[in-house]
């Protein structure tokens, strides 16, 4: 038995956040030799850019894994210009066997037909028989290596076997040898939901509060003596004062800090507003404690083999905001649910919803994500006729970069960041990538998703709120979210048995996919020109960098861009290790194989065309997992009048024409714990989503084009994908990203005869529609949203 790996300095492997350098880039990827005779063949050499990958040549034995193996890639030989390398490798080679949706590489003595690659004449096969095929191909000349990515999600900890035949030509047309017939070549997929599992499992026994040392797992509402629970009407105005530095006594307050126009005193009833704190398992190294758990950097979860659990490194106090219903409850009290804010966003926006939830008698908990909330020295004032009453909010951001500030949530706590180093008037002069990079936003998703777990056995245990009591139901609990809210929900309602519903708004996975095709597409090309060595590589692609990977349904790429393929290999290895925190990893468990003493779960999603935040084809990726597309509501933002705008955060914005028709099916679903599923007026909504392919591109051009998103109205479905068996052509980058064909309208036939006369209209008659529509929708004042979530 090999012992698990140290994490020397020296030795260690990590990786850009969001992206890392992939094994080939690691050994230094060479061209190939020309083949000596023909026909041309499928290398089986002994080295990483000779053999077909995935392969359990590259593991060793650890009984300590669920698998019984380990991955064990070769190290390279690091240097202060390109030790993000090492890096990336050290922390792959933590893991107990390879990605559940892999990059397939196939290295050839020679160039091929790409057009003769198809399901047939290369696939995975599972130990059941069961076969899947390769999408977004892409054909390296200089190489003669063909990557491609599991068209499935594959099953945790099961062999399968890629398998190679002689069905694809070479570019004379001529049948390649593989290995006399087919070549064979098995893998092991790692375990990715045990993780967060385990932990779940320590919170239900208790031994998780006991690590971490927490004796009351109670909340506290109260602060300097008094009570920080007010009755809804009697509040004036609620201000956020907010730590954006270190320095403790630097608060600023700005024009999203007012949150009195969050639900106005018409629609709060006789609701309470209750603000307080609980104490949970902390998982992730923090800035105090990070000497003690050296060399891993704060913000990040320690990997251990996978047949244990995490310790739990501490403890941290989340803040929570409460809204409960006026009146009197219902025998058992308030049913209650749990809100979870986007990316970038706080507790707070709890109240764009908790009004409509509290009107149909459901009460509405949140807390910040992990790393949100600006500093620990954050404020609330809020002003009542009587008075101001101002107590801590419990912020979650930590300065982790060492640039003195704290912001919103993107660098300051929820994930490793770069390492900042100022002079003296405070201007950046060097800045290192973070020995953790890989990690991207992973152990922050799971702490996020650990907390609210938490929240749930709080509201179990029971909940008295001063001046009101315990009128809030101990059970059934549902939840839902926006964005990255919805990221983590899908984690939630994966993997926690104490939640049975769940509405999850607009959420996408993997991270990195979601951030290269989307609006965080320039924050990835900031990491990715921190990391050593730099990975931009140039070419059309916006900010910087183009990856030459197609969209599912794209033709394959056989001209790369130079440098395209390092960092094909760098979100290879950001998605395999991230799976444990991504929300496709738990897909499956929702119904597919929902894990042992799970009840049966009712979930809703929602995903609007065009998002350019979290992005169609992210969310479609958990939608293929678990084959939740009946579950799917689809929000038409090509045929309303808002057309133009982002339509992500649809649910809660109140500039997207859709937004109170969102809520009301939110309401409806979440007061009845998941039971109801309110249709919505077509042409607007499809309930469920009438062309599951309609998710696969992104309906607006891809970033890699060089092009900026312009939306336009009534689009084009997007392009079917070709047969399997006649998959061709391509570029050095992908096409238009699926945008939808020409700015023209769709003809009558693409949709139901019903809609028909709807969908050619001009958008000032749909407008016409839309105001009959929304005429007696209830109107409210309602947060400005800043930058989209991003999930």
């Amino acid at each position: 038995m090999r012992p698990f790996p140290s994490r020397s300095r020296g030795s260690r492997r990590r990786s850009a956040a969001l992206g890392t350098a992939g094994a080939a880039l690691v050994l230094g990827l060479l061209p190939l030799r020309a083949a000596a005779a023909q026909p041309v063949s499928v290398l089986r050499g002994s080295t990483l850019d000779t053999a077909v990958f995935p392969n359990d040549t590259w593991t060793v034995t650890d009984h300590g894994q669920l698998t019984g193996r380990r991955v064990a890639l070769p190290m390279p030989s690091c240097n202060p210009t390109n030790y993000s390398l090492c890096d990336d490798v050290a922390m792959i080679n933590t893991l107990d066997g390879f990605d559940l949706q892999p990059r397939v590489a196939v290295p050839f003595s020679g160039p091929i037909d790409v057009a003769s690659v198809n399901d047939q004449s290369i696939y995975l096969q599972g130990s059941d028989g069961s076969r899947t095929g390769l999408r977004q191909l892409v054909f390296d000349p200089s190489t003669n290596i063909l990557a491609g990515i599991s068209a499935d999600l594959l099953k945790e900890t099961t062999t399968y076997t890629v398998v190679v035949t002689s069905q694809i030509q070479d570019s004379s047309g001529t049948s390649i040898d593989a290995c006399g017939g087919s070549c064979e070549t098995r893998f092991t997929t790692r375990s990715a939901s045990a993780e967060l599992d385990h932990i779940r499992r320590a919170l239900d026994d208790g031994s998780a509060y006991a690590e971490a040392g927490i004796a009351d797992r109670g909340p506290s509402m109260m602060q300097n003596g008094s009570a920080d629970v007010f009755p809804a009407a009697s509040v004036l105005t609620m201000t956020r004062l907010n730590q954006t530095t270190t320095d403790c006594a630097h608060l600023e307050g700005d024009s999203q800090s007012t949150l009195i126009s969050l639900a106005p005193v018409a629609n709060r009833g006789g609701s309470t507003y209750a603000f307080g704190s609980v104490e949970v398992p902390r998982y992730l190294v923090s800035l105090d404690d990070a000497a003690a758990h050296a060399p891993w950097e704060p913000a990040v979860i320690p990997p251990v083999p996978s047949r244990q659990t995490p310790a739990a490194l501490g403890k941290q106090r989340i803040g929570f905001v409460l809204v409960v219903p006026g009146g009197t409850p219902p025998a058992g009290g308030w049913p209650v649910a749990v809100y979870g804010p986007g990316f970038t966003r706080s507790k707070f926006d709890l109240f764009v919803s908790a009004d409509l939830n509290a009107a149909a008698g459901v009460a509405t908990i949140a807390t910040d994500p992990q790393g949100h909330g600006f500093g620990p020295c954050s404020e609330l004032s809020v002003q009542q006729a009587s008075g101001t009453t101002t107590f801590l909010s419990w912020g979650q951001g930590r300065d982790l970069d060492g640039d003195s500030k704290i912001g919103d949530g993107l660098k300051d706590g929820v994930g490793p960041t770069d390492h900042k180093t100022l002079d003296s008037s405070g201007k950046v002069i060097a800045d290192l990538p973070s020995h953790d990079a890989t990690d991207g936003l992973r152990s922050g998703l799971i702490q996020t998703t650990v907390n609210d777990m938490a929240l749930v056995r709080m509201i179990e245990r029971g909940v008295s709120v001063p001046g009101v009591g315990d009128v809030l139901r101990h059970g059934e609990v549902r939840y839902y979210g926006i964005s990255f809210g919805g990221i983590y929900g899908t984690m939630l309602m994966g993997v926690d048995s104490h939640v049975h519903a769940g509405l999850l708004s607009v959420p996408g996975g993997p991270i990195a996919d979601i951030a290269r095709l989307s609006s965080f597409r320039g924050d990835l090309a900031d990491v990715l020109r921190v990391t050593r060595p730099n990975l931009l590589n140039g070419g059309p692609g916006l900010d910087g960098f183009t990856e030459s990977l197609p969209l599912r349904n794209d033709p394959p790429v056989t001209h790369p861009v130079p440098g395209a393929i390092t960092l094909q290999h760098s979100f290879e290895h950001s998605n395999w290790y991230d799976r444990a925190g991504s929300p496709e990893t738990f897909a499956p468990l929702v119904r597919l194989r929902p894990l042992a003493g799970s009840p049966e779960k009712s979930v809703l999603f929602q995903t609007a065309w065009g998002d350019q935040t979290t992005t169609d084809p992210a969310a479609a990726t958990i939608y293929r997992a678990g084959k939740l597309f009946d579950r799917l509501t689809f929000y038409r933002n090509d045929r309303t009048p808002t057309y133009a705008s982002d339509p992500h955060g649809f649910l809660a914005d109140p500039t997207i024409f859709g937004r109170e028709f969102a809520e009301a099916q939110m309401t409806a679903f979440l007061q009845s714990n998941g039971a109801t599923v309110l249709p919505l007026p077509a042409p607007f909504f499809e309930v469920p989503i009438a062309n599951p392919n309609n998710v696969e591109c992104l309906h607006y051009p891809d970033p890699q084009t060089g092009q900026h998103p312009n939306p336009t109205p009534f689009q084009a479905d997007c392009p079917a994908p070709a047969p399997a068996h006649t998959r061709s052509g391509g570029g050095g980058a992908p096409g238009g990203g699926g945008a939808g064909g020409p700015a023209g309208q769709t003809a009558a036939t693409d949709l139901p005869s019903t809609l028909a006369s709807t969908a050619t209209a001009p958008w000032w008659a749909v407008a016409a529609l839309v105001g009959c529509l929304a005429a007696g929708a209830r109107r409210r004042r309602s947060a400005r949203l800043r930058r989209p979530s991003s999930g």
